[in-house]
């Protein structure tokens, strides 16, 4: 997910200066093992460098090992361009606790002097065996106007069929266009695995979602307090359609809202959600990483 940012712009050089050292300290392990279901490896360490510090040789492999360490012990990284996607899906083939997905983030697309072009990009890495997802696409109708949403939602529409030629999942990015979403998906036919990745809306959408089989991906904004819409989402989810991610290295969790989101952190998100749905923590931790195995396949 890509965000905005309040006041003056910052360049990648002064963000990564601000945010340097800054990651929380690590909560209590899970019970069981769980995946980050959402991550931005590339992003991370670019602005926030590594958790445990910023001198590992691979900061890619210590974000891995320091996850492992609380249970969270697989990780899907997300392609928001071609690049990324490129990076990911390399990734992907070196860490095998690492899968990934390819996409033009919406907001992408309309920047795109030859959207066909990039398409293509993404259709040839969504071939690869380690590649299990098509996302994050969708439709954003807060950082793009009006003059860009033919682009994003041509874009979305490529994307779907790319997901039902190859078989993977879709991960839909969706910021203040729910119904158009939904609009899009009925009217091409959803693949048969949707994600809704940082689930956004309320307990309507929510359960038109869950109605339609689609699976509900909760961040760190579930902990966040005034996140009670989000909370009733939750609470109204089936917990085989109920994933968790983090979106790192945004959307840190409570008590660490504002510092840098890594998958280490998924446990306080998890905490919550079970406090949220009444679900026995054990029995959480047990359906969230069943249901990703089911969406993206093994490890």
């Amino acid at each position: 997910m890509l965000t905005a940012m309040t006041g003056p712009t910052e360049s990648r050089k002064q963000r990564a200066a601000r945010r340097a050292g800054e990651f929380p300290p690590a909560p209590p392990p899970l019970p069981r093992p769980v995946l980050d279901s959402h991550t931005h490896l590339d992003i991370t360490v670019a602005e926030a460098g590594a958790p445990g510090g910023s001198d590992a040789a691979d900061p890619v492999a210590a974000a891995i090992e320091v996850a492992a360490t609380v249970g969270v012990d697989r990780l899907v990284q997300v392609g928001v361009d071609v690049d990324s996607s490129r990076w990911g899906a390399e990734v992907a083939d070196r860490h095998p606790a690492v899968l990934a997905t390819v996409a033009l983030h919406p907001n992408e697309a309309p920047r795109l002097a030859d959207l066909d072009a990039a398409l293509r990009e993404i259709e040839t890495l969504a071939a690869r065996d380690r590649v299990r997802g098509i996302g994050e696409t969708g439709m954003d109708f807060f950082r793009t106007g009006d003059d860009g949403r033919a682009a994003q939602e041509e874009s979305f529409r490529a994307h779907i069929a790319i997901a039902k030629r190859y078989g993977k999942a879709l991960v839909i990015h969706d910021r203040e266009a729910h119904a158009d979403v939904l609009r899009i998906l009925d009217d091409e036919g959803a693949p048969d695995t949707v994600v809704l990745h940082c689930f956004s809306g309320d307990a309507d959408f929510a359960r038109e979602c869950v109605r339609r089989g689609h699976l509900l991906s909760f961040a760190g904004t579930v902990t966040f307090g005034s996140a009670t819409g989000l909370r009733e989402a939750a609470a109204l989810t089936p917990i085989d359609q109920l994933l968790v991610e983090t979106d790192a290295p945004y959307l840190t969790p409570m008590p660490h809202r504002g510092r840098p989101n890594a998958s280490y952190l998924i446990p306080l998100t998890v905490r919550s959600l079970a406090e949220t749905t009444g679900a026995d923590l054990d029995e959480l931790c047990a359906a969230i990483s069943a249901t990703g195995d089911r969406v993206f396949g093994p490890w």
